[in-house]
């Protein structure tokens, strides 16, 4: 049954990654992606961690071993996992929706999108970087 979960979970943030990206960006579509996927993935990570959590023996966060402890439960590894596509997922949307705003081209915006997906933090940096030159370009073009 984990592995059914894991499958599921994984093709349907495979998939919004996939919408996000490459469909426009309607507000239905906005909604559906961060209340329905994000808010079903965030519910279905609750759920899990309300279970197992606590049943791990010696489990926490409160220092690496505990940590490497926690980890050992395919449940909690399930969690983590699902916790991982729901905030890349959130930051995905956010930085989508930021991009949107600031005008950046879809070109622009894919490897900044592809980056947060697989490497959560790096794709947030590179749109920092992005963004804070595109900033940077429209002061310069505003005193010209």
């Amino acid at each position: 049954m984990l592995e059914q979960v894991f499958t599921i979970a994984n093709s349907v943030a495979l998939f919004s990654w996939i919408a996000l990206t490459f469909l426009p960006r309607w507000v239905a579509l906005l909604a559906t992606l961060r209340w329905g996927v994000v808010g079903l993935l965030s519910a279905l990570y609750a759920v899990l961690v309300s279970v197992y959590f606590f049943r791990v023996e010696g489990g926490g966060y409160f220092s690496l071993d505990a940590v490497e402890t926690l980890f050992t439960s395919s449940e909690v590894v399930l969690a983590g996992w699902i916790h991982y596509l729901a905030f890349d997922l959130f930051v995905g949307i956010w930085i989508a929706a930021r991009s949107d705003e600031l005008g950046l081209s879809r070109l622009i915006q894919a490897p900044i999108l592809l980056a947060t997906f697989m490497f959560g933090p790096v794709g947030y940096l590179f749109f920092l970087a992005v963004r804070a030159s595109a900033q940077a370009s429209r002061s310069k073009e505003a005193l010209a």
